[in-house]
């Protein structure tokens, strides 16, 4: 399936439209005036439309093809689009995604006849690929690019690819001011992951250094995307630096890279090497002027060779070479966009991913209320949508990405900030069906930051299990729409993740409800474990696991090895057509051949019944008179006859 056509304009057939009237583009969605420049700030001069031919006698899309270096910002904010831009350079399978059949699209000197001053671009928004078309009219003044122009002055991707970000997001001046990393998603459809480099103790933990380097150096060596910034008061955004670094402004890591020290053979079986980080500033200038930057005495320690490969020049063209430990030290963020491998012809390892898309969506009923705000509201919390995640591995590292329409284009009209938004985790019954209405034992696994940005990002590894993920906005009623993204690493042919949402609150009435019953009690069970239970192998340990059974369905626990003491966590609910009927906690040996039962306790689960931790004998039998086993299993037993209690 293609990609969407924004405002339904198809480039083809436009394009044709064009070449048989003979007429250039004029975009009517786009058009050529103020309001398509600027919502509140008009710009210092006279603007002029001009098409590429009339600011240059030799117009190209590309002058000896494509490079980071091409970009430099413009009169609007928009550093952070442009650093993005820089990193697209780098990866030509992204680029020529983003700007599609771009040979087609050039200008071709031999048929200038075939010129229809119209071009498009590709975007990944909201999850879909949206094909976004432009005419070739660029503002200028006093003949000059006012925005994003390149560094050959007949080379136009950058500002044509800034001019369709541009309609997307209303205007010009929308651009200004945004996050790199939001930029880099759109260009790839990648899962963005904030890192705060004060918070993260890489200034002062050598470790947790190391560990970061060798992460970035992976997701740059599989074609990831990573950028950086200074936190900036308002009065210091862009303010220069006397290390010669700009705070609040983005740079794009152009390189990650483990340098090799030392000359010749010496430096070749030494193999002493320092982890170095390129990066490159949107002005196109304005560079680090500390150790390792172009003129350092430090390249010194570096052969003639390495340099050359490293493609080291001396001139300030805004490319520079920082060490890690440096760049921990002065930067403060840094957005690391992975590509996440989903293809099931990849003889790598590939992401598993599940996208399911919801809206916080206000009703005055409860129960179909979908705007509770965060925890903190613990009255409407659990009105929020819910997602049911199944993890079937022993143990599995998810990422979790939430992310909500991007808000650029309400600049103009007064609004276009983020909701603050963020997510929780909760580990739940194994065999739960229907939404939760209270947390009970539920047990919170993970919460996210809440944040006023357009995605929260969470690496989480999880046990196996059963998990309800609740998305919401920091307040109750504020609507809004939003897109959930699950990944997990898949081994060859195996998939261990299902997530879908809780849409009802209990069970449904059916036709043959009348006959068959319909269920008159709710019952939540708790087993946190066992102690003392009976040996069962020559070294004097068990393999157990719990079973909990009610009615004609059962819940089992996973083995837990080579104890006597299992903390078991195991949690199951039961809808009862038959509230008189007790239900049964039954403790295993796993075992090769044969399994062997190790006791059971038997609870009636009724109304009158304690809600308190409770810890209970082990007996052979069902019945309280029985024979005793070794062994305590404690538990809790919660019921209701309203079915939206738990």
């Amino acid at each position: 399936m293609g990609p969407l056509s924004k405002q339904n304009q198809h480039y083809d057939v436009l394009k044709r439209e064009c070449q048989e009237s003979r007429m250039l583009f004029e975009d009517p969605e786009f058009p050529c005036i103020n309001s398509s420049l600027f919502y509140r700030n008009p710009l210092p001069g006279r603007v002029e439309w001009k098409r590429p031919g009339e600011i240059s006698e030799n117009p190209h899309l590309f002058v000896e093809g494509i490079s980071s270096h091409d970009l430099n910002q413009g009169e609007v904010g928009n550093c952070w689009f442009v650093a993005a831009c820089s990193c697209l350079a780098l990866k030509p399978y992204l680029w020529q995604k983003v700007i599609p059949n771009w040979k087609e699209q050039e200008w071709d000197p031999k048929y200038p006849e075939k010129y229809a001053g119209i071009f498009h671009f590709q975007f990944w928004i909201f999850g879909e690929w949206t094909d976004v078309v432009v005419d070739d009219r660029l503002p200028t003044i006093s003949g000059n690019l006012i925005y994003c122009h390149s560094k050959s002055h007949n080379e136009f991707w950058s500002a044509l690819l800034e001019k369709a970000y541009a309609k997307l997001s209303g205007c010009y001046e929308s651009l200004s001011g945004g996050n790199t990393g939001d930029a880099v998603v759109d260009f790839s459809g990648a899962v963005n992951e904030p890192i705060n480099l004060e918070s993260g103790n890489y200034r002062t933990n050598p470790k947790a250094r190391d560990k970061l380097f060798s992460d970035l150096l992976t997701v740059f060596d599989q074609g990831g995307i990573i950028s950086c910034a200074i936190t900036a008061s308002p009065h210091e955004r862009e303010l220069r630096l006397p290390n010669g670094l700009v705070k609040g402004h983005a740079y794009s890591v152009t390189a990650v890279k483990r340098v090799r020290l030392g000359h010749g053979l010496l430096a070749f079986f030494k193999n002493d090497t320092i982890p170095l980080i390129r990066m490159r500033n949107p002005w196109g200038k304005h560079e680090w002027d500390g150790p390792w930057s172009d003129s350092s005495q430090e390249w010194e320690k570096v052969g003639i060779r390495e340099r050359a490969n490293m493609g080291i020049t001396v001139e300030d063209d805004g490319e520079f070479w920082m060490s890690f430990d440096d760049w921990c030290q002065n930067f403060t963020d840094a957005d690391v966009c992975r590509l996440m491998n989903t293809s099931l012809l990849s003889i790598q390892k590939v992401w598993h991913e599940v996208v399911l898309f919801g809206s916080w969506a206000k009703h005055t009923e409860p129960l179909r209320n979908r705007c509770g705000g965060c925890m903190n509201h613990r009255s409407t919390f659990l009105q929020n949508p819910q997602y049911m995640l199944d993890i079937s591995k022993d143990e599995e590292q998810v990422l979790v990405s939430l992310q909500q329409r991007d808000m650029k284009i309400h600049r103009a009209h007064g609004a276009g900030q983020s909701l603050t938004v963020g997510f929780a985790i909760f580990k739940v019954e194994l065999n739960r069906k229907y939404r939760i209405h209270d947390i009970i034992t539920q047990q919170n696994v993970a919460t996210s930051t809440y944040i006023n940005a357009r995605s929260v990002f969470m690496r989480k590894t999880l046990p196996e299990g059963r998990y309800v993920i609740i998305p919401s906005t920091f307040k109750p009623d504020i609507p809004g729409d939003f897109m959930l993204r699950v990944f997990t690493k898949q081994d060859t042919g195996s998939v261990s993740l299902s997530l879908r949402e809780l849409h009802l609150d209990k069970p449904r009435v059916k036709c043959w409800s009348s006959f068959m019953g319909y269920p008159q009690m709710v019952t939540h069970i708790y087993v946190h474990g066992a102690e003392g239970l009976e040996n069962q192998d020559r070294t004097g340990g068990a393999d157990p696991y719990v079973v909990i059974s009610c009615e004609n369905s059962s819940v089992q626990s996973r083995v837990q090895r080579d104890t006597r003491d299992p903390v078991f966590d195991a949690r199951a609910i039961f809808y009862r057509k038959n509230p008189h009927k007790p239900i049964t906690i039954q403790v295993w040996n796993s075992n090769t051949v044969k399994d062997q039962f190790m006791g059971q306790v038997v609870v009636q689960a009724s109304l009158k019944d304690s809600q308190d931790p409770q810890t209970l004998q082990l007996k052979r039998g069902r019945e309280m008179t029985s024979a005793s086993m070794p062994g305590l299993i404690s538990l809790r037993v919660v019921s209701s006859t309203e079915l939206t209690a738990m």
